[in-house]
């Protein structure tokens, strides 16, 4: 009995905006970024970007492309700045989020 699979998905996920070029204020390193929210993110980090990274390094110095790696707080904050200058688009959308007096995270 032949077993007939569906056809993989195609991945579509860049078809509405591309992977664009964000480089950390700290460190220079150049990774390749997507924002499909304010609250989602998508990082492309390339070896250079790898080696480049303080924090990372800091974390794995071998900095091994699999090594498991939190994230950079600098490089976020990079991100979000290049997001809210406009240089990095957001695909929803939806407008920054503020924070209405008085509440906290």
């Amino acid at each position: 009995m032949t077993t007939h699979r569906p056809a993989p998905r195609p991945d579509v996920r860049l078809d509405d905006g591309a992977m664009e070029p964000v480089t950390c204020t700290t460190c220079s390193a150049r990774v390749e970024v997507r924002k499909s929210s304010w609250e989602q993110t998508s990082i492309q980090w390339h070896g250079e970007a790898l080696r480049a990274c303080l924090e990372r390094r800091a974390t794995d110095p071998g900095c091994r492309p699999n090594a498991t790696f939190a994230g950079c707080s600098a490089l976020d904050i990079a991100i979000r700045e290049a997001a809210v200058r406009g240089a990095l688009p957001v695909q929803s959308g939806d407008p920054l989020p503020v924070n209405p007096e008085g509440e906290s995270h």
